[in-house]
C-alpha cells in the first residue's frame, strides 16, 4: 500500500488546495480488488471519454485492476469516479470553471473530476495520477509507473487549479509527445496558431508580388525592397485580409493568427509609414495601426504581432485592439542574472512596462538555450524561477520558452520539466523539483549530477562572464569552461556513469547528459589546435599528426548525437553528419606553417569584447578559424583592424595570408580594403601589394563563407608586419538594424 503523505494547504489563488479533514481515506484499490467504476455522462464528449480511458489505463498499470467505464444512468450503489459533466458535478461547483482550470474532489467515497473549457479536465486527471498514484512523466519517454496492489486516496481530496498563463509553451523535443504536453499542461504552437511567427512573407509573398508591385514592400532610403511590407499601402491591406479570410475558413479551430514583420530589418520609411512612426515614436506605430485595422475585419478571431527587433518599442498612444496580443521578445538579455536585475534586460523591462500601459494582452518570447551551440553547457537554472515570477508579476499572459526546439539540447529533459512546473506555479520549490527529477530520471547518478550542475553554475557566476544565447563554449576567458575545469566536470560524470553501470535505461540517459561536455572538448580542440588541449601533436619528423584515439572519439560522439536525437548542433542547421564532414576537412587540410608563432601582436583598436577568443594571440596562434565566428576569430566591431605583428627578429618573408569571415546573419562583413606594410624597426613602414577582395553583397544573402586574402612579399626581410583591414562605413540598407554596426573577423595572419 502506498505510504500516506502530509498534504499542505495552499490557499493562494491559482494554487493547489488539499484541505485536511476528518474524512476517511478512499480505498480505490485494495489488495488487487476494487468496487469502483469510472462514470462518464450520457453523450460524453471525446475529451471526457479520453480522460476516463487515461485514468482507467494508468490505474490498471499500477494495480493490475481494470475499472469499468460506464455511462451515468440510474442511481448506483457502488462508489464511482465521475468524469466531466455528470450529475455529481453540482456537488463540487455551481459556477462555470475558468478555461483550462480543473477541480478534483472527494464527495463521500466518490471522486469527482471537473474541468473548464479546453483541456482542463484531462489536466486534472494527469495531476491526480502524478500526485496520488505517484506516476512520473519526466520527458517524451513513457511515464514511470510504480506498481502496488493497493491505491489509497485521501478522503480530504480537494484540488483546485486555475492557469496563471493562457498560453504556455516550452519548445524542446518532448513537446512532440502529446501526452507530455497534457501531463505538463503545455501548449504546442502548431495546435493554437493558424499562422505563426514572422508572417509578412507568408501573407504577401515577395516571390509573387514584388516584381509586379514593388510599392507593396518597404521603401528604405528611397528604394523599394522586399525586407518588409509597406503597411500604409491599400493593396497590402486588401491582400492580407483576403489571405486571412481563406486561411481562417480552412482552419476555423485555430486560436491565433500572426501578423508580424519578417525576421529582417529594412522597415518601410515611405512618407505615410514614416509619418505614423514619427508621431508614435516607434516603427511599432504603423505596425499596430495596420494590425488593428485587419483585426477589425475579423472581430471573432484573435491576432498576435511581434514586438521584436525594430518593433520592440511600444508606440506612444496607439493601443492594440482587444483581439490583438503583443508578443514581446527579450532576445538581447544575457542569462547569467535574472531579467529583473540584468543590465542588458533594461530595454526589455522598459518595453514590457510601456506595452503593459497600452494593453493587458502581452505574451513574452523567452530563451532557454545557446542557439549557436545547442549542446553547450548553459548554466541558467538559477534564473528560471525569478524570470517566471517577474513575468507573472508584470501581467504577462503567455510565455513561449524557446529551447532547442526539435533537436536535443543540453539538459533538455530537466530544463523542459522545470520550466513547465514554473508555468504551472511560479512559486514552486525548484530545488526539490530538481532533486526529485534527477533521482527519478537518472537513478543513482543523481547526486553526482546535482554536484555537476551546482559546480558549473557556481564557477560561471564566479567568473563574471556573461551568459549569452549567442555565445560560445570555447572562449579561453570563460574560466568556468577552461580545460582544467572540464577535467573536474569529467571526473564527476565518470562517477555518475559508474553509479548506473549495468542499467541500460539510466546509461542511455547518462550518455545524453554527457554530450555537452564532449562537445565542448571537441570545440575547444579547434580553438587550441597545435597548442596544448588541441588535436594536433608533433610527430617524429617535427610535422603534425592527429592525437591518438581522437578520430575514434569523434566518431563515437557523432554516433551518440544521432542516437540522442540531435538533428542540429545550432540554429544554423549544422547536422551531426555535417559536423563530422567539417572535422574531416579540417584534419585533411592539416597544419599551415607560419613564422608568426612565438611573436607578439599589438592592436590600434580593441577587438569586440563579447568574442575574445585568445585575445591578440588569436591572430598568430597557428590555428585557423572555421565557420563559427565565436571562436578562433578576432572580431572588430565598428572599427578597423590595425594589427602589428612582431616576429621577434627580421625574417625572410615570401607570403602573407589571412582569412576573413563573411557571416552577415551576425553582421560580419568582408573588409572594404586590406593594406599590408612591412618594417625593420617598427617605425618606418613600406606598403606591399594589397590583396584583392570581393565586394560585399549589395542584396540580401545569409550564406556563411570564408574569404582568403593573400599576397606575395617577394622574399623580403622584415621583422614587423602591419595589417590594416578597413571596416564598412555603415551597414548596407538591407541589413540595417537599430544599434548595430558592421563587424570584421580575422582568424590568423599566416607568415611564410
Amino acid at each position: 500500500m502506498f505510504h500516506r503523505f502530509l498534504y499542505i494547504s495552499l490557499f493562494a489563488f491559482g494554487s493547489f488546495a488539499a484541505c485536511k479533514t476528518s474524512a476517511q481515506d478512499i480505498p480505490l484499490v485494495a489488495n488487487g480488488r476494487s468496487e469502483y467504476r469510472i462514470v462518464v455522462p450520457a453523450g460524453a464528449s471525446k475529451l471526457e471519454q479520453r480522460s476516463a480511458t487515461v485514468l482507467q489505463s494508468y490505474i490498471q498499470k499500477v494495480s493490475g485492476v481494470l475499472l469499468p467505464v460506464v455511462t451515468e444512468g440510474a442511481k448506483a450503489t457502488e462508489p464511482g469516479i465521475y468524469i466531466g459533466h455528470t450529475a455529481k458535478e453540482e456537488k463540487v461547483h455551481t459556477q462555470k470553471l475558468a478555461p483550462e482550470s480543473y477541480r478534483v474532489q472527494a464527495v463521500g467515497q466518490d471522486i469527482v473530476f471537473c474541468g473548464g473549457s479546453g483541456k482542463g479536465l484531462i489536466y486534472g486527471v494527469y495531476n491526480f495520477l502524478e500526485k496520488y498514484l505517484h506516476i512520473k512523466k519526466m520527458s517524451g519517454e513513457p511515464a514511470i509507473v510504480p506498481v502496488s496492489a493497493s491505491i489509497e486516496i485521501p478522503g480530504s481530496l480537494k484540488d483546485d487549479y486555475q492557469q496563471h498563463f493562457v498560453y504556455r509553451e516550452v519548445y524542446y523535443p518532448a513537446s512532440h509527445d502529446a501526452e507530455y504536453l497534457e501531463w505538463r499542461q503545455l501548449h504546442n504552437l502548431e495546435d493554437l496558431w493558424g499562422l505563426w511567427g514572422h508572417s509578412y512573407n507568408k501573407l504577401v509573398p515577395a516571390a509573387t508580388y514584388f516584381k509586379s508591385n514593388p510599392e507593396y514592400y518597404a521603401q528604405v532610403k528611397g528604394v523599394r525592397q522586399a525586407s518588409q511590407l509597406c503597411l500604409s499601402n491599400e493593396g497590402v491591406y486588401k491582400i492580407v485580409v483576403a489571405e486571412l479570410k481563406k486561411r481562417i475558413a480552412a482552419n476555423p479551430d485555430a486560436m491565433y493568427w500572426s501578423i508580424s514583420p519578417n525576421d529582417d530589418n529594412g522597415y518601410c520609411q515611405c512618407d505615410k509609414c514614416l509619418a505614423t512612426d514619427n508621431e508614435q515614436g516607434s516603427p511599432a506605430g504603423s505596425l499596430i495601426k495596420f494590425v488593428n485595422r485587419v483585426a477589425s475585419a475579423f472581430p471573432n478571431s484573435t491576432f498576435t504581432t511581434l514586438a521584436y527587433g525594430y518593433t520592440h518599442k511600444a508606440p506612444r498612444s496607439i493601443k492594440p485592439a482587444k483581439n490583438v496580443y503583443v508578443f514581446l521578445s527579450n532576445i538581447d538579455a544575457y542569462r547569467d542574472r535574472p531579467l529583473a536585475e540584468e543590465g542588458s534586460a533594461a530595454s526589455f523591462r522598459n518595453d514590457l512596462k510601456s506595452w503593459g500601459a497600452l494593453t493587458p494582452n502581452i505574451f513574452v518570447w523567452d530563451y532557454l538555450t545557446q542557439f549557436t551551440n545547442y549542446l553547450a553547457p548553459f548554466p541558467n537554472f538559477h534564473t528560471l524561477q525569478p524570470n517566471m515570477q517577474y513575468l507573472k508579476e508584470n501581467g504577462v499572459k503567455g510565455v513561449f520558452a524557446q529551447g532547442s526546439g526539435d533537436t536535443y539540447g543540453e539538459w533538455a529533459e530537466l530544463r523542459s520539466y522545470l520550466t513547465a512546473k514554473l508555468l504551472e506555479d511560479e512559486k514552486a520549490d525548484v530545488k526539490t523539483l530538481t532533486t526529485t527529477f534527477l533521482r527519478d530520471y537518472y537513478g543513482n547518478a543523481a547526486t553526482h549530477l546535482q554536484e555537476y550542475i551546482t559546480l558549473l553554475q557556481d564557477k560561471m557566476l564566479a567568473s563574471r562572464r556573461k551568459l549569452d544565447i549567442y555565445g560560445s563554449p570555447v572562449n579561453e576567458w570563460n574560466k568556468y569552461l577552461s580545460p582544467e575545469m572540464l577535467d573536474q566536470f569529467s571526473t564527476i560524470m565518470d562517477k555518475a556513469e559508474g553509479a548506473v553501470e549495468g542499467k541500460p535505461v539510466y546509461q542511455e540517459r547518462m550518455m545524453r547528459a554527457r554530450l555537452p561536455l564532449e562537445y565542448t572538448v571537441f570545440q575547444q580542440a579547434r580553438l587550441f589546435g597545435v597548442e596544448k588541449h588541441g588535436f594536433w601533436v608533433k610527430d617524429k619528423t617535427e610535422g603534425w599528426a592527429l592525437k591518438p584515439k581522437f578520430a575514434d572519439k569523434l566518431t563515437r560522439f557523432v554516433a551518440n548525437c544521432k542516437k540522442a536525437g540531435v538533428t542540429e548542433l545550432s540554429e544554423d542547421g549544422l547536422t551531426p553528419d555535417q559536423y563530422m564532414e567539417e572535422w574531416n576537412a579540417i584534419i585533411k587540410a592539416g597544419v599551415t606553417p607560419t613564422k608568426a608563432i612565438g611573436g607578439t601582436v599589438t592592436l590600434q583598436y580593441p577587438f569586440a569584447e563579447d568574442y575574445p577568443a585568445k585575445g591578440n594571440r588569436t591572430l598568430i596562434d597557428g590555428n585557423p578559424g572555421y565557420t563559427d565566428f565565436s571562436y578562433n576569430w578576432l572580431c572588430f566591431y565598428g572599427v578597423p583592424m590595425v594589427a602589428t605583428v612582431d616576429l621577434g627578429k627580421a625574417q625572410n618573408i615570401k607570403q602573407i595570408s589571412m582569412n576573413f569571415l563573411n557571416d552577415v546573419r551576425h553582421w560580419i562583413f568582408i573588409p572594404e580594403k586590406v593594406t599590408i606594410e612591412l618594417s625593420d624597426d617598427g617605425v618606418n613602414y613600406k606598403a606591399i601589394q594589397s590583396p584583392v577582395l570581393p565586394p560585399n553583397e549589395a542584396t540580401e544573402q545569409m550564406k556563411v563563407s570564408i574569404v582568403k586574402a593573400s599576397v606575395s612579399a617577394k622574399a623580403t626581410n622584415a621583422r614587423y608586419i602591419r595589417v590594416t583591414a578597413a571596416n564598412m562605413a555603415s551597414l548596407p540598407a538591407w541589413r540595417q538594424r537599430e544599434n548595430k554596426k558592421p563587424m570584421i573577423a580575422c582568424d590568423e595572419i599566416f607568415v611564410q
